[in-house]
């Protein structure tokens, strides 16, 4: 059986309606789209009750389907872990999944989420907004990417105003060790998050999988994910249903692109299967270079990527974002990741930006850092005198 798909526009006030009746089969599933919602209605399976277009790293994009089923677990796994059920601050984009599930999350919690103004992000925005959210009884939560949260952090009113939530979920990209630390310590409850589309987003919180859900790392490091939060699959893409999802006795599981391993039941995310550099024939993993770098003095962000040399094969750039757009001395930079990674991981340059690249919520564009890094660098590509 089938049920009609509507396209609605990517705003909180189109989509709360719509998303209340698709949850509770009263009207028809939901696609959120940032462009022109098409005419007229597709079908999808009669379970659905959302898709989600993603264009991954690829960029290619791919319409992601999600049950009611799967989004209502996803919804109590998050709120068993946390604090139980509570209100909500919108923060992110309602198209991609991590916005759509506060959505959901507040929905069944009985109350449309608070939404932040339309706009860039602004910590004087964000603050202003946290606090009228967080006047009523609690407990209250909101939903961040990392670059976010290092906005609320410098700045002292916003960060005073974060502290009155009972967590603040931070995921769509890895939160670099130093600024977890800073913002635990700035008194922020903040909740790590891994997951995706394909998992009604965020399944793995603090590296401890939610309720239900199950992490499998396999020889080659790669992630696999099972339980009741995962996709129905993709709409009109039996390909690429067989390349992701597989079945293992009556199990069905999530081939993910992310590379892990598990310690002690504690889920640690190490990146994905492609991002790993070879540079002189050494493997070479860019976001331990990150995790070394973003601990540098006045280093806020970072983003590792390779570019062709001629000499290397790949030669190592780190991109930064820095407190005030001074490079840190790509000496001690070097040092720093050499003496914790080896020799081959330092990078060969700098390159101080005023943002990284980002694509989707807030995650790290490789592809596009790295075309920023071969223009602002003097590296030797392929067939350069």
């Amino acid at each position: 059986m089938e049920r009609p798909l509507r396209d609605v526009p990517a705003g909180a006030a189109d989509l709360v309606g719509a998303l209340s009746a698709a949850l509770d089969g009263t009207g028809p599933a939901v696609r959120c789209l940032d462009t022109t919602p098409r005419e007229g209605l597709a079908h999808v399976p009669s379970d659905v009750a959302v898709v989600v277009r993603t264009s991954g790293s690829t960029g290619r994009p791919r319409d992601v389907m999600l049950t009611a089923a799967a989004l209502r677990a996803s919804a109590d796994a998050t709120a068993e872990r946390l604090h139980g059920p509570g209100s909500w601050l919108l923060a992110l984009p309602v198209h991609h999944v991590a916005g759509l599930q506060v959505v959901v999350r507040a929905l069944l919690a009985g109350a449309p989420p608070r939404v932040l103004a339309d706009g860039p992000f602004r910590a004087a925005t964000f603050a202003a907004a946290a606090r009228a959210a967080t006047a009523g009884p609690g407990p209250h939560y909101t939903s961040l990417v990392p670059t976010q949260l290092v906005r609320v952090l410098d700045d002292p009113g916003a960060t005073a105003a974060a502290r009155a939530f009972d967590a603040i979920l931070v995921g769509g990209a890895a939160c670099p060790p130093p600024l977890l630390a800073r913002a635990r310590a700035a008194g922020l409850r903040v909740v790590t998050t891994y997951g995706m589309t394909e998992t009604c987003g965020g399944c793995v919180y603090d590296g401890r999988p939610l309720a239900g859900v199950r992490v499998a790392v396999d020889a080659e490091q790669r992630i696999s994910l099972s339980g009741p939060v995962l996709a129905a699959g993709y709409l009109h893409r039996p390909d690429l249903d067989a390349a992701t999802f597989t079945t293992s006795g009556d199990e069905r599981w999530l081939r993910t692109a992310d590379r892990g391993r598990v310690d002690d039941g504690v889920l640690h995310v190490l990146g994905r299967l492609d991002d790993v550099l070879v540079t002189g024939g050494v493997k070479v993993d860019p976001h331990a270079v990150e995790d070394v770098v973003a601990a540098l003095p006045g280093v806020r962000e970072v983003c590792v990527v390779g570019v062709p040399d001629q000499h290397w094969g790949q030669a190592v750039v780190a991109l930064v974002v820095t407190q005030d757009g001074t490079p840190p001395p790509l000496t001690t930079l070097r040092t720093a990741v050499a003496a914790a990674l080896g020799p081959a991981s330092a990078p060969r340059q700098v390159v101080v930006v005023d943002a990284l690249p980002l694509r989707g919520p807030g995650k790290p564009d490789r592809r596009a850092a790295a075309r920023v890094a071969l223009e602002r660098t003097a590296v030797h590509p392929p067939g350069s005198p």
